[in-house]
C-alpha cells in the first residue's frame, strides 16, 4: 500500500548538508512541479547534462560563446564592367567589419576584390580589376569565417563597344540630294546604335537646325533626303553605340549640306 505524505520543507538534521529519500533500490517519484535550488548549490559535473551545443560548438551551463553573422548577398551596381578596375556596391546583409569580397568565376576561379570599405551591414564597396570577360558570383566572407555567395552569377565583364568611324565630318552633301552615310562600331556581342541628340533624326526644326534623316540602328546607316537651308550648313550629332551588355560608346558627328556654287560668279 502506498504511503503520501504532504511537507512544506525539510531540513537536514544535525547540522547535515545530505537529504536521503528512501533506501538504495527504492523507487520514489516525485509529482512535477518547480524546484527552487539556491545559486551554486548545484556544480555543472553533478548534471547528467552540463554544457549545450551552439553552432557545433560545446557550451557549460552558465559559460558564453561568441557568435558569428552569415552574410548574404542580394545585389550589385553596376552590374556590368570593364577589365578596368571598377568600384562596384553590394547590397546584402549581415556584412561587418573587415569582410573580405571574391568574385568567382563560373569556371571555379577566384578573385579577391582590390580593395573593399564596410558602409553598413547591408552595404560594402569593392574595386575589381577582371582580365577575364566572362561573369562572377560574388562571396563576401566575414571575420570568422561565415561566407554567403550570390545565388547567381551577377557580375558580367565585358568589352565596351568602340567605335571605328573616326570622330567628325562624315562628309558633305548637296541640298535636295539623297544621304548615304554609314557609321560603325566594334563589341563582344550585337551593337545598336542611336542618336543622343535630337538633330540627326529629328524634324523639330528642319531645314535650320535638324535634318529628318534616319539612322539604321543595326546597321548604322544614315539614309534620307538633305534638307534644304538657304545657306551651307554644318549639321553636329551625338551618335551612342550600345552592346548586348547595356555598355555603350558616344561619339560626335557632324555633315554639311552645301547650297549652289561656292564663290560663283555672274555670265553674260
Amino acid at each position: 500500500m502506498a504511503s503520501k505524505i504532504k511537507i512544506d520543507n525539510i531540513v537536514p538534521r544535525d547540522e547535515s548538508t545530505t537529504i536521503t529519500v528512501g533506501e538504495s533500490g527504492d523507487t520514489v517519484t516525485i509529482a512535477s512541479t518547480t524546484f527552487n535550488v539556491p545559486a551554486g548549490s548545484v556544480s555543472n559535473s553533478e548534471l547528467a547534462n552540463s554544457a549545450i551545443t551552439i553552432n557545433g560548438s560545446s557550451v557549460s551551463l552558465g559559460g558564453s560563446i561568441t557568435t558569428f553573422t552569415q552574410p548574404t548577398v542580394s545585389s550589385i551596381s553596376p552590374a556590368t564592367i570593364t577589365n578596368a578596375q571598377t568600384s562596384v556596391t553590394i547590397t546584402g546583409t549581415g556584412f561587418v567589419t573587415g569582410a573580405t569580397v571574391d568574385a568567382i568565376s563560373s569556371a571555379g576561379a577566384i578573385f579577391p576584390a582590390d580593395t573593399v570599405t564596410f558602409n553598413n551591414s547591408t552595404s560594402l564597396t569593392c574595386n575589381f580589376t577582371l582580365t577575364t570577360d566572362t561573369t562572377y558570383f560574388i562571396r563576401v566572407e566575414n571575420p570568422g569565417g561565415f561566407a554567403g555567395r550570390s545565388s547567381t552569377a551577377i557580375l558580367t565583364v565585358s568589352d565596351a563597344p568602340t567605335w571605328t568611324t573616326a570622330a567628325g565630318s562624315l562628309g558633305d552633301v548637296a541640298a535636295g540630294d539623297a544621304v548615304s552615310f554609314t557609321v560603325a562600331a566594334t563589341g563582344d556581342s550585337t551593337i545598336a546604335y542611336s542618336e543622343t541628340t535630337a538633330v540627326l533624326t529629328s524634324n523639330a526644326n528642319t531645314p535650320a537646325g535638324t535634318m529628318n534623316l534616319s539612322l539604321n540602328s543595326s546597321t548604322g546607316a544614315i539614309t534620307g533626303t538633305a534638307p534644304e537651308p538657304t545657306d551651307e550648313t554644318t549639321y553636329n550629332f551625338t551618335l551612342r553605340a550600345t552592346d548586348q551588355e547595356s555598355q555603350t560608346a558616344d561619339r560626335a558627328f557632324s555633315i554639311t549640306v552645301t547650297t549652289g556654287i561656292p564663290n560663283g560668279g555672274q555670265f553674260n
